[in-house]
């Protein structure tokens, strides 16, 4: 018997090496919004992190104001950034080939 939708998704988020992170599930319907252009994979450093709590690392889908907000708690110190994908119509289109996933 064939493999469901789901089943054979589930493979090929396994084989391009996507991790579980809090925040966001790798197929979560905000990757598929059309206002999402992006995809960070980051760790809160301080309790004063708007997103997560100290020492999580995190998945999130924005759009581009998200990902500004998310570029200046990077500059404050309360998040680094690991991973950036642009984000078109869900399909993700890494930075770099060697980012975490």
């Amino acid at each position: 018997m064939g493999k469901t939708i789901g089943e054979l998704m589930e493979e090929m988020r396994i084989k391009a090496g996507a991790q579980n992170y809090k925040g966001h599930d790798y197929l979560d319907l905000a990757r598929f919004d059309e206002n999402t252009r992006h995809m960070i994979i980051f760790d809160v450093l301080t309790h004063d992190s708007p997103v997560g709590f100290k020492g999580d690392r995190m998945r999130l889908f924005l759009a581009d104001a998200g990902y500004q907000k998310a570029l200046e708690n990077q500059e404050r110190g309360n998040i680094k950034i690991l991973s950036h994908a642009r984000v078109i119509r869900g399909d993700l289109f890494y930075d770099r080939k060697d980012q975490v996933r």
